[in-house]
């Protein structure tokens, strides 16, 4: 068929594009929440229109319902406040090494559909393990794929549930061990909204 010869001919070109693909999917989207929250002053303006709480979760661990969930109540209880998520890259060489897992899964299974001779194209001996994956292409793409998919999971799984009200953390699972309840949270908002409305300005002060 023309498809494997087309695959075999422009090989080194569409494994750039596919590179530059992934590199793409992989880079945080403009207006995403931050992967880190510095810590500021109270001195900004926690309650009203001018209030944001940011959700960073591990996705992996399918935390995902649990911010669906919060987003729904907060926004049902306290409309003023604007909520954003995303999801927590863990620090370190894992989430690296988990990139890199997620090109070569890709590069590898490109390499089987296309008929290309990865170790002939590097003049060595072609191991036993890749000449059943060529025998048995479609079976081995299935499982080159659910199994880097299962390894990048334990990599970037973080077991985050980061929770800050304009950039002032709030609550850490990875500190406290669990997600908050609602009434406890609703709690940590009402305090943060208190203590905002008791700071007036001071008219003895001297500018």
């Amino acid at each position: 068929m023309w498809v494997p010869a087309f695959c075999r001919k422009h090989f080194s070109l569409l494994t750039v594009v596919c590179v530059a693909a992934v590199l793409l999917s992989l880079a945080p989207a403009s207006g995403s929440a931050e992967k880190e929250i510095p810590i500021t002053k109270f001195s900004q303006n926690v309650g009203g229109y001018g209030a944001t709480m940011t959700f960073l979760y591990c996705y992996s661990c399918g935390y995902r319902k649990a911010f669906d969930e919060y987003y729904n109540i907060i926004h049902e209880k306290y409309p003023e406040i604007q909520i954003k998520g995303g999801n927590y890259d863990p620090p370190g060489f894992n989430m690296y090494l988990s990139k890199v897992l997620l090109v070569t899964k890709l590069l590898m299974i490109i390499a089987l559909m296309s008929n290309f001779d990865v170790f002939g194209f590097l003049r060595t001996a072609t191991p036993s393990w890749w000449r059943w994956c060529t025998e048995n292409k479609m079976y081995a793409c299935m499982m080159i794929f659910f199994l880097g998919n299962m390894i990048e999971a334990q990599l970037i799984s973080s077991g985050a549930f980061e929770i800050a009200l304009n950039d002032v953390p709030v609550w850490s699972k990875l500190e406290t061990g669990r997600i908050p309840a609602p009434q406890e949270l609703f709690q940590i908002i009402e305090s943060h909204l208190q203590f905002s409305d008791k700071i007036e300005a001071n008219p003895d002060f001297v500018k």
